[in-house]
């Protein structure tokens, strides 16, 4: 028996489409409201402070920027936000759900990690990304627009010595592949984003802000993949994913054959990580430096 397929979904125009983004205010929030604000967009910037939300639209348009304070783990900021674009412009054709926080300035075991900070990342990464998808879905759908979300290399990587936040990146990669199927029938589409190491201050952590886990970094990841790459890069490959509706973005591109491949490339890796005598003593000077 065929399988009968549905009609592709025409490219997205960012020109005039009303986008809303979370963590405006942080290193790839910032470079992707430019980007966007570029190619014609109308922007919602959302992220904790206003002030910092201000300061990310500075120099953009006023005409097609909403400078909005909210916090992604409380539903109702969320609810506002997309209330706000909808008065405003009538409509929300892009949700890109892209607050997200560390576990810390240092690196930390799953037994060393301080109480409560496990929760404090889910709240944002996870619940947050959450609270962003159903606040926006239905405008988006109506608009038969996009969602993206912003996941990690974290999603297929071990997770060691930061696995709170590697936790809500795996969780963030599965809601986001399902919404690709779920939307479908209403001629909308969503994708999930894969920065690798990025230029920000979460990734300063593993870039001589903590000299252990830059230690361990530079023993557990090749060369090539442990090169951080400039915000603008992420603005510009996300820029394109939303127009061409892209299912994933990955960025840098040099990520993708670890991705495709995880299924190999991951049991080998975690055997090759637990034995090399050195990377297991930096783990034990991370868990043995902090005491609950």
């Amino acid at each position: 028996m065929s399988r009968s397929t549905l009609p592709a979904v025409p490219p997205l125009q960012l020109a005039d489409a009303v986008v809303l983004v979370t963590g405006a205010a942080g290193g790839i929030g910032r470079a992707v409201a430019r980007e966007l604000h570029g190619r014609g967009a109308r922007l919602v910037l959302v992220d904790l402070d206003l002030a910092a939300v201000q300061d990310a639209a500075r120099g953009l348009s006023p005409d097609r920027v909403l400078a909005l304070a909210a916090d992604v783990t409380r539903r109702e900021d969320l609810d506002a936000a997309v209330a706000a674009a909808i008065e405003t412009w009538g409509r929300l054709d892009v949700a890109f759900a892209n607050a997200g926080i560390s576990s810390g300035d240092t690196s930390e075991t799953v037994a060393s990690v301080a109480d409560g900070v496990f929760e404090k990342v889910i709240a944002v990464n996870l619940q947050g990304v959450w609270n962003t998808v159903r606040a926006s879905l239905p405008a988006v759908l109506d608009a038969q627009g996009h969602v993206l979300i912003t996941s990690s290399t974290y999603a297929y990587v071990n997770g060691m010595v930061n696995a709170p936040y590697a936790a809500t990146k795996a969780a963030v990669e599965q809601i986001g592949r399902a919404l690709r199927v779920e939307v479908r029938r209403h001629g909308a589409t969503a994708g999930v984003l894969y920065p690798g190491w990025v230029q920000t201050p979460i990734a300063d952590v593993a870039f001589g802000k903590d000299p252990l886990a830059t230690a361990l970094v530079a023993r557990a990841f090749p060369a090539p993949l442990r090169r951080p790459i400039a915000p603008a890069r992420v603005g510009s490959a996300v820029a394109d994913g939303i127009e061409d509706r892209r299912a994933r973005i990955q960025v840098p591109r040099r990520w993708i054959p670890v991705s495709a491949l995880r299924g190999i490339v991951n049991p080998i890796s975690d055997a090759v990580l637990r034995s090399d005598r050195r990377l297991v003593e930096l783990v034990g000077e991370v868990e043995g430096r902090t005491s609950r």
